[in-house]
C-alpha cells in the first residue's frame, strides 16, 4: 500500500491567507524551516494505478497538480482517482469536490449522514449522479475498494460542521456518523486517517493499539493557543479537537499504544510544530511523532 500526503494543514492552510502572524510570515518568505502546507488530505493506493483520496480539501486542484501519480495518463481526459472518501462534512473536507466536476467518473464514499449534508446543498449536484456514484458506507462494515484495498469507517468523538451549528450554545461532542476515522488495509498492513478527534476514548485507544501507521489530529499544540495568541475566542475543545500536548493531549494518549509510526496531520497555522526549529517540534519528535508535510510519501 502506498500513501501520499496531499495536504497537511488545518482549514486555511499554512500560511493562512489573512494571517500576519510570525509563522505565516516565515512561510511566505519560503523559510525552509516553515514549509508551506495546503489543507489536509491523503491519497492511498494498493497498486499504484488507482488512487483514493481521503477528504477533498479546498486546495485539491493544486494538490493534484503537484502530485504526479494523480495526473491523467491516457486519452484526452482521464484520471487515476477512483474514489473520494469523506471523514466529515466540514468545509476543508468537502469543498474540493467542486474541483472534480468535469464529468469524470469516480465513487464518492461517506456515511449516510454526510451524504445527507451533500444532498441538502444543490451546489454538489455539479457532481453528476450519472457519472459520480455516491456510496453510503455503514459504520464498522469494511467495504472493498479497487486496487486491493479495504475501507472501514468508524465514529470518533467530534461535532457538527461549523456551518451547521445553530448559533446558540456550543454543540455537544458526539460519537456518531458526523466525524469518522478511515481505516484502510491491503490485507497485510493498515493505516488510520483521523484528522479530527475531540478526545481519546478507551474504545478508540484499543482500536489503535499496535497499529502500523496512524495519521492523527494535530490541530493545536495547546487547547487555548488561539485565545492566548489573540487569533480567536475558541479553544480546541470548542472546535472539536484534542490538543497535541498536555496530560489529556494526543502525545499522552498514544504513549502506551505501541503504534509503529505516528504522524500528525491537520495542523492549524498557530501550531508551533509546523516550524522545524521550534522546541515544540523537538518535543514531538522526542515522543516519536512525525509532522506531515505536503508530498510526503509512505510505503507500507
Amino acid at each position: 500500500m502506498q500513501a501520499v500526503v496531499l495536504g497537511a494543514a488545518a482549514g486555511g492552510g499554512f500560511p493562512q491567507w489573512n494571517s500576519n502572524a510570525a509563522p505565516c510570515r516565515r512561510a511566505r518568505t519560503h523559510d525552509p524551516s516553515a514549509q508551506s502546507r495546503t489543507q489536509a488530505s491523503l491519497a492511498v493506493s494498493g497498486d499504484g494505478e488507482r488512487w483514493f483520496l481521503l477528504n477533498a480539501a479546498p486546495d485539491l486542484r493544486q494538490q493534484i497538480g503537484q502530485t504526479p501519480c494523480l495526473h491523467p495518463r491516457e486519452g484526452l481526459r482521464s484520471s487515476p482517482i477512483a474514489g473520494v472518501v469523506l471523514t466529515g462534512g466540514d468545509v476543508d473536507v468537502i469543498a474540493g469536490l467542486l474541483t472534480l466536476r468535469e464529468r469524470q467518473p469516480f465513487t464518492l464514499l461517506a456515511t449516510d449522514r454526510i451524504h445527507g449534508v451533500l444532498d441538502a446543498n444543490p451546489i454538489f449536484e455539479v457532481l453528476a449522479r450519472d457519472i459520480v456514484s455516491r456510496q453510503v458506507v455503514p459504520l464498522g462494515q469494511p467495504v472493498a475498494l479497487d486496487s486491493g484495498l479495504t475501507l472501514e469507517l468508524f465514529a470518533v468523538p467530534g461535532k457538527v460542521p461549523l456551518y451547521l451549528e445553530d448559533g446558540s450554545d456550543a454543540p455537544p461532542i458526539e460519537v456518531s456518523e458526523t466525524t469518522v476515522a478511515a481505516a484502510v488495509s491491503d490485507g497485510r498492513r493498515s493505516l488510520f486517517f483521523i484528522p479530527g478527534c475531540a478526545t481519546m476514548t478507551p474504545a478508540l485507544a484499543e482500536r489503535l493499539r499496535g497499529a502500523d501507521l496512524v495519521f492523527f489530529d494535530g490541530t493545536l499544540w495547546q487547547d487555548d493557543e488561539m485565545v492566548r495568541a489573540g487569533l480567536g475566542p475558541k479553544t480546541g475543545r470548542r472546535m472539536g479537537h484534542m490538543s497535541v500536548s498536555g496530560p489529556e493531549g494526543v502525545m499522552a494518549a498514544f504513549r502506551d499504544l505501541d503504534v509503529r509510526r505516528k504522524i500528525f496531520i491537520h495542523m492549524n497555522n498557530s501550531n508551533p510544530i509546523l516550524l522545524d526549529d521550534s522546541p515544540e517540534r523537538a518535543e514531538a519528535a522526542a515522543a516519536g511523532w512525525e509532522v506531515a508535510h505536503d508530498g510526503m510519501e509512505i510505503a507500507l
